[in-house]
């Protein structure tokens, strides 16, 4: 049983109050004074602080940890104070070898821990050494996720201060193998898992989160992770993943985060025999069963959370993905990473990648290796912005963009046994049954892969667009790097140093004929994460296209001339804060030019709002 005696400082100052909070041993006691062992619900605590406080965003700072500054003390609330040997397995709090002398003596942790105080720094110096004897990425993924889990704040400093390093450990490539191997490997439960089991109860399940101030949820349901396909109740690193990124690139505080996975079973026959598996052992559920449980869940959250609660679907099949995103976009603050953050993070290179090749969107020609989510996505926000540059009808820039599927180039005499979000891209053409056909006879001058198939782009397909551009643009989107159309120093050789490429996961620089090309990466990670920033601090409650292409816009503006000099369409992860910031700002300022925007007055500076309101990781001191 824990309880509040001469460490409180909340009995400090209430010594003549009525007090409960509750125990560890679930039973309810009253007392008057300090060094009374007690019990509380959650309200009657917060009813001692002032619940009209709020950070930006909006969301009630219960503990006060948020409006303090980083020299001020704040008190380290669980749901009693935390201390001694709690303390310690606290993450939110937990501090390791950096507790200072004093708080020693003020949380009971003499003797908990060894003599010697370590700073914040020194801490992260040992973490990364130790990090880099791990001879396989998984291994470091595991010890980062085990770090989340022990101590919150050196988790994220970690990851700010070694972004470009340790973000292909806590996202992809790694995440596609951790997904693949989550049940063998599943050590402590992350978010919420919602299965049919569920069916009838999800608000309740919901309520069983220990946070009530939530901002995004990220949900998938594991029926296509990146490129590995159905991982079912596995495809949970995924929320967790993007999550991370969302505090560490784009400052939203990891309390208003809460992942998802909705188990509805899966068809990889290999996990179904797999003994460790964590998810239902049945054939997934579709249909009638698999829409009621989606409206049961997305109904349930925004009762539970309110209107501006952001929801993000992630890794949802095709035939989900896209009928979901117009169901809810009209009722909920939905997003989808893999349709719109995919085509935000493209078009921003594609828009860069011009003032190295020259010309408008209108005045070049793309082809597409895919014709899913990703790859329609990408082409419609490129149609879009094609239009509003022209003031052309956007079926005339369609026109500019052609599609090639598992069939060949998508094209109008397909139309009748087309999906209907492949439909509008089926233009007038003779039939050609592969991507190399089609390269040769549209001439592109872009190339996008978004196939989820890897060695796609050959050395044929590379040659051919070399053959007709001085500068042909590829970008090999699919993740994980397995899945990659090809490889930058495909591209690099294939094209005699001539391509202006990007890929969806990370290539090392590439040396050719005396000149190091450093490849770009087309991560979404530049977009979501200040893309939600600026949706939260603006309050908005419904998701514009128009918000889209102000993200596109922001993220096009940060690359620099050194840059370009590099060959690099998109800025370096080292700035991506200040990035994310400048996205947030842009976003902010279209939803509150829409009319979107809920949260009133507007700020006169939105970029250092988006800033002031960004978590930081630095340990604070505790009284």
């Amino acid at each position: 049983m824990l309880s509040l005696n001469r460490g409180s400082s909340l009995l400090r100052g209430a010594a003549a109050r009525t007090v409960v909070v509750r125990c560890g041993s679930g039973r309810r006691g009253e007392g008057k004074g300090r060094g009374v062992a007690m019990e509380s619900t959650h309200e009657e605590v917060e009813a001692l602080m002032d619940p009209k406080n709020t950070v930006g965003g909006g969301v009630e700072d219960t503990y006060g940890e948020d409006r303090a500054t980083e020299d001020q003390l704040v008190t380290p609330w669980t749901v009693s104070v935390a201390s001694g040997y709690w303390l310690l397995r606290d993450p939110r709090h937990n501090k390791g070898l950096a507790f200072t002398e004093k708080e020693r003596d003020a949380h009971y942790l003499r003797g908990l821990l060894p003599p010697v105080v370590a700073s914040q720094e020194l801490q992260e110096k040992k973490l990364m050494h130790n990090l880099r004897q791990y001879k396989l990425p998984l291994q470091r993924y595991m010890a980062m996720m085990d770090l989340q889990e022990r101590n919150e704040r050196l988790f994220y400093k970690l990851l700010i201060d070694n972004v470009e390093e340790l973000l292909p450990v806590v996202y992809t490539p790694t995440v596609g193998e951790a997904c693949q191997k989550y049940g063998s490997i599943f050590r402590h439960p992350q978010g919420l898992y919602i299965s049919l089991k569920e069916k009838g109860k999800i608000l309740e399940v919901l309520r069983n989160w220990p946070e009530r101030s939530i901002q995004v949820i990220v949900v998938t349901d594991g029926e296509r992770i990146l490129g590995l396909g159905d991982l079912g109740c596995q495809g949970m690193g995924i929320p967790v993943g993007k999550l991370s990124l969302y505090t560490a690139l784009g400052g939203l505080r990891p309390s208003a985060c809460l992942p998802i996975t909705i188990d509805v079973g899966t068809n990889n026959e290999q996990l179904l025999n797999d003994e460790f598996y964590i998810g239902l052992r049945q054939r997934r559920a579709t249909g009638q069963e698999y829409a009621d449980l989606l409206h049961e869940f997305m109904r349930a959250v925004k009762q539970n959370y309110g209107e501006k609660i952001l929801i993000q679907f992630e890794d949802f099949a095709n035939h989900n993905a896209f009928d979901l995103l117009a169901k809810y976009s009209k009722t909920h603050l939905v997003f989808n990473d893999d349709i719109q953050g995919t085509a935000s993070v493209v078009l921003a290179g594609v828009v860069a990648a011009l003032k190295l090749v020259g010309g408008t969107l209108a005045e070049h020609t793309y082809l597409f290796l895919g014709a899913g989510e990703a790859g329609t996505g990408i082409a419609e926000l490129i149609a879009l912005e094609m239009s509003r540059q022209t003031n052309a009808p956007i079926e005339e820039c369609r026109k500019k963009i052609w599609l090639v599927d598992s069939k060949g180039l998508i094209v109008s005499s397909r139309k009748e046994s087309l999906q209907h979000f492949k439909k509008p891209w089926a233009h007038e053409h003779e039939p050609i049954k592969n991507l190399l056909g089609a390269v040769q006879v549209i001439k592109p001058t872009i190339l996008i892969g978004t196939s989820g198939v890897g060695r796609t782009f050959t050395k044929d397909v590379v040659e051919a667009m070399a053959s007709f551009n001085e500068k042909p643009i590829i970008l090999a989107l699919s993740n994980p790097t397995s899945q990659s159309e090809c490889t930058a120093e495909e591209a690099y050789t294939w094209s005699k140093g001539r391509a202006i490429f990007a890929s969806g996961s990370p290539f090392d620089p590439v040396e050719y004929e005396g000149k190091t090309f450093v490849p770009g990466q087309a991560n979404n990670a530049y977009i979501f994460p200040g893309f939600g920033l600026g949706l939260v601090i603006s309050g908005a409650i419904r998701v514009h296209d128009d918000l889209l292409l102000a993200a596109s816009e922001a993220l096009a503006q940060q690359v620099t001339q050194e840059n370009f000099d590099k060959g690099l369409i998109y800025p370096p992860f080292t700035n991506i804060r200040k990035i994310s910031a400048k996205i947030a700002s842009n976003v902010a300022a279209k939803a509150y030019e829409l009319g979107l925007a809920s949260r009133l007055p507007r700020p006169e500076n939105l970029v250092k709002y988006a800033e002031s309101c960004m978590y930081t990781p630095l340990y604070r001191s505790y009284r």
